[in-house]
């Protein structure tokens, strides 16, 4: 079994219900993980009331009552690629994240993620990413240091005060004329983890830009005006020009569900540009990685 000491709990507020025990809800709330886990969780208090008291098997369910927990996974696979800290201070870090690793916890992933190995690396439980990427996408991801400050970090986000460059090859675009604006509108697909382009009101906008060629294969820059999930895959694609080593668009294979790590998503977080909500300064952050051709 993982150790998740250094992963941020998980937070549950109990739903409305007939059950007699919290462990009865919990059981019942997440049907796929048997009681036993449960009972071992709880056995090493690793499930807790708001206050970080340890509930056992017999606490009295209440609704509302706020439970934490760590998810854990047996026997996870760890994955060959390091991350790298480009910048930390007392509110902000900015790490380079490397293709495959995911940004947070999520299904078979615990440890073997940004957060987790950054809490650890650094000894700051407190670290919660102000972003994310995707799992296949490579390069930087904010996360904040200090919860005293995130909210207006996060307002960046919102308010669309950060500046996003990415980086991808693709095919080559011949006929269309660049720089080029791609606003559609997006909604969820087929499988459930994909996302495709449907006709309405347009809610995913990005500018593009070609900044190197090599025959059949140009290198662009993107800049994501929204932030809808796989935006950027999903409007290259659309376009005629599926990123390179994309299995994911324009249909699923088999690399989108089985990583060939030597067939990385030629897609790069490049850099982020932003006035600091404290300093006031303006910042600048570039990845050290590059997308080879």
């Amino acid at each position: 079994m993982s150790n998740s000491t250094n992963v941020r709990a998980s937070t549950l507020h109990l739903p409305k219900g007939n059950w007699s025990t919290v462990l009865d809800c919990l059981c019942a709330h997440f049907s796929a993980i048997p009681r036993e886990t449960w009972l071992e969780r709880m056995a090493r208090g690793r499930v807790t009331d708001g206050d970080g008291n340890a509930l056992g098997p017999h606490h009295a369910y209440r609704v509302g009552l706020r439970v934490h927990y760590f998810r854990e996974v047996k026997d996870e696979r760890p994955i060959p690629f390091q991350e790298q800290i480009l910048h930390a201070d007392e509110h902000l870090v900015v790490a380079d994240k490397p293709h495959f690793l995911p940004v947070m916890p999520a299904g078979e992933y615990v440890e073997q993620t940004l957060q987790a190995r950054l809490c650890k690396r650094l000894g700051n439980p407190n670290l919660v990413p102000l972003h994310r990427i995707d799992r296949h996408t490579a390069g930087l991801v904010l996360f904040s240091a200090d919860p005293s400050s995130r909210g207006q970090y996060q307002a960046l986000f919102r308010e669309r005060q950060m500046h996003k460059r990415y980086e991808a090859i693709a095919p080559a675009l011949p006929d269309l004329e660049f720089p080029l604006l791609r606003e559609t509108r997006m909604d969820a697909g087929e499988p459930f983890f994909r996302m495709q382009e449907v006709t309405g009101a347009p809610n995913s906008c990005t500018r593009m830009e070609v900044i190197e060629h090599n025959g059949d294969l140009w290198r662009y820059a993107l800049y994501p005006i929204t932030g809808k999930k796989h935006q950027l895959r999903v409007h290259l694609a659309a376009l005629g020009a599926p990123i390179c080593n994309d299995g994911f668009y324009p249909t699923l294979t088999d690399e989108g569900e089985v990583d060939d790590y030597d067939r990385p998503l030629k897609l790069l977080a490049h850099s982020l540009a932003f006035d600091d909500p404290i300093s006031g300064k303006p910042r600048i952050f570039e990845s050290g990685l590059k997308l080879d051709w």
